[in-house]
Protein backbone atom coordinates (compact mmCIF):
# COMPACT_ATOMS: atom_id res chain seq x y z
CA UNK A 1 0.00 0.00 0.00
CA UNK A 2 1.86 3.44 -1.03
CA UNK A 3 1.98 6.12 1.64
CA UNK A 4 1.47 9.71 0.73
CA UNK A 5 1.70 12.61 3.81
CA UNK A 6 1.62 10.07 5.98
CA UNK A 7 -1.75 8.33 4.56
CA UNK A 8 -2.19 5.02 3.33
CA UNK A 9 -3.98 4.77 -0.01
CA UNK A 10 -6.38 1.97 -1.38
CA UNK A 11 -4.97 -0.26 -3.87
CA UNK A 12 -7.99 -1.31 -5.83
CA UNK A 13 -9.14 2.89 -5.86
CA UNK A 14 -8.19 4.93 -9.23
CA UNK A 15 -5.45 7.30 -8.31
CA UNK A 16 -7.54 10.48 -8.97
CA UNK A 17 -9.85 9.13 -6.52
CA UNK A 18 -7.47 7.65 -3.53
CA UNK A 19 -5.76 10.95 -3.27
CA UNK A 20 -8.67 12.50 -2.02
CA UNK A 21 -8.25 10.35 1.29
CA UNK A 22 -5.65 13.30 2.41
CA UNK A 23 -6.85 16.31 3.95
CA UNK A 24 -6.95 19.45 2.23
CA UNK A 25 -7.28 17.89 -1.93
CA UNK A 26 -9.81 17.37 -3.49
CA UNK A 27 -11.25 17.01 -6.95
CA UNK A 28 -9.85 19.67 -8.48
CA UNK A 29 -6.48 19.93 -6.47
CA UNK A 30 -6.05 15.86 -8.09
CA UNK A 31 -6.03 16.79 -11.76
CA UNK A 32 -3.37 19.20 -11.16
CA UNK A 33 -1.40 17.24 -8.76
CA UNK A 34 -1.42 13.86 -11.52
CA UNK A 35 -1.06 16.78 -14.75
CA UNK A 36 2.33 17.78 -12.91
CA UNK A 37 3.45 14.29 -12.25
CA UNK A 38 2.87 13.19 -15.40
CA UNK A 39 0.15 10.30 -14.36
CA UNK A 40 -2.85 9.23 -15.94
CA UNK A 41 -5.89 10.38 -14.19
CA UNK A 42 -7.72 6.57 -14.85
CA UNK A 43 -4.76 4.71 -13.27
CA UNK A 44 -5.46 2.53 -10.45
CA UNK A 45 -3.17 3.53 -7.22
CA UNK A 46 -1.86 -0.94 -7.26
CA UNK A 47 -0.46 0.01 -10.46
CA UNK A 48 2.02 3.07 -9.59
CA UNK A 49 5.51 2.10 -9.80
CA UNK A 50 7.97 3.81 -6.47
CA UNK A 51 8.63 6.40 -9.04
CA UNK A 52 5.75 7.42 -9.64
CA UNK A 53 4.45 7.48 -5.99
CA UNK A 54 8.19 9.59 -5.47
CA UNK A 55 6.85 12.13 -7.88
CA UNK A 56 3.02 12.35 -6.28
CA UNK A 57 4.95 13.16 -2.80
CA UNK A 58 7.39 15.60 -4.24
CA UNK A 59 4.05 17.83 -5.73
CA UNK A 60 2.43 16.84 -2.40
CA UNK A 61 4.71 18.47 0.04
CA UNK A 62 4.55 22.24 -1.58
CA UNK A 63 0.24 21.70 -0.62
CA UNK A 64 -0.85 22.73 2.63
CA UNK A 65 -2.75 19.59 3.74
CA UNK A 66 -3.79 17.71 6.56
CA UNK A 67 -2.04 19.13 10.31
CA UNK A 68 -0.70 22.12 8.77
CA UNK A 69 -4.01 22.56 6.98
CA UNK A 70 -6.15 22.25 9.94
CA UNK A 71 -3.58 24.38 12.19
CA UNK A 72 -4.30 27.36 9.66
CA UNK A 73 -8.05 26.90 9.34
CA UNK A 74 -7.85 27.13 13.18
CA UNK A 75 -5.73 29.95 13.78
CA UNK A 76 -7.72 31.77 11.36
CA UNK A 77 -10.97 30.89 12.82
CA UNK A 78 -9.44 32.00 16.26
CA UNK A 79 -8.31 36.00 14.34
CA UNK A 80 -11.88 36.37 13.52
CA UNK A 81 -13.31 35.68 16.83
CA UNK A 82 -10.06 37.72 18.31
CA UNK A 83 -11.04 40.75 16.03
CA UNK A 84 -14.85 40.45 16.49
CA UNK A 85 -15.90 40.58 13.59
CA UNK A 86 -19.38 39.21 12.00
CA UNK A 87 -17.79 36.27 11.20
CA UNK A 88 -16.30 35.85 14.25
CA UNK A 89 -19.37 36.63 16.59
CA UNK A 90 -21.15 33.85 14.56
CA UNK A 91 -18.33 31.36 15.26
CA UNK A 92 -18.54 32.41 18.94
CA UNK A 93 -22.30 32.07 19.21
CA UNK A 94 -21.77 28.37 17.40
CA UNK A 95 -24.17 29.61 14.49
CA UNK A 96 -24.25 29.71 10.80
CA UNK A 97 -21.47 32.25 8.98
CA UNK A 98 -21.75 31.87 5.55
CA UNK A 99 -24.96 33.63 5.23
CA UNK A 100 -27.69 30.57 5.64
CA UNK A 101 -31.15 30.72 7.49
CA UNK A 102 -31.45 30.63 10.70
CA UNK A 103 -35.17 30.87 11.74
CA UNK A 104 -36.78 27.00 10.45
CA UNK A 105 -33.31 25.41 10.14
CA UNK A 106 -29.80 25.20 11.21
CA UNK A 107 -30.65 22.39 13.23
CA UNK A 108 -27.25 20.73 13.07
CA UNK A 109 -25.24 23.78 13.79
CA UNK A 110 -27.60 25.12 16.66
CA UNK A 111 -28.24 21.73 18.64
CA UNK A 112 -30.93 20.20 19.50
CA UNK A 113 -34.34 22.05 20.09
CA UNK A 114 -34.82 24.10 23.75
CA UNK A 115 -38.10 25.21 24.27
CA UNK A 116 -37.45 28.46 25.17
CA UNK A 117 -40.62 31.09 26.67
CA UNK A 118 -44.54 30.65 28.49
CA UNK A 119 -45.13 28.39 31.02
CA UNK A 120 -48.79 27.82 32.05
CA UNK A 121 -49.63 29.73 35.63
CA UNK A 122 -50.12 26.51 37.55
CA UNK A 123 -46.07 24.90 36.91
CA UNK A 124 -44.66 28.32 37.25
CA UNK A 125 -47.06 28.03 41.16
CA UNK A 126 -45.12 24.71 41.26
CA UNK A 127 -41.76 25.84 39.81
CA UNK A 128 -41.55 28.75 42.45
CA UNK A 129 -42.78 26.66 45.73
CA UNK A 130 -39.77 24.43 44.84
CA UNK A 131 -37.93 27.20 44.61
CA UNK A 132 -39.00 28.49 48.35
CA UNK A 133 -38.02 25.54 49.87
CA UNK A 134 -34.83 25.16 48.29
CA UNK A 135 -33.58 28.48 49.75
CA UNK A 136 -35.18 28.06 52.96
Amino acid sequence: MPRIAGISLQEDKRIDIALTAIYGIGRVNVLDILKKAQIEPAKRVKELNAEEVARIQKIVENIPIEGILRKKISQDIERLKAIRCYRGIRHIKNLPVRGQRTRSNARTKRGKRRTIGAIKKKDMAKFEKGQQTNES
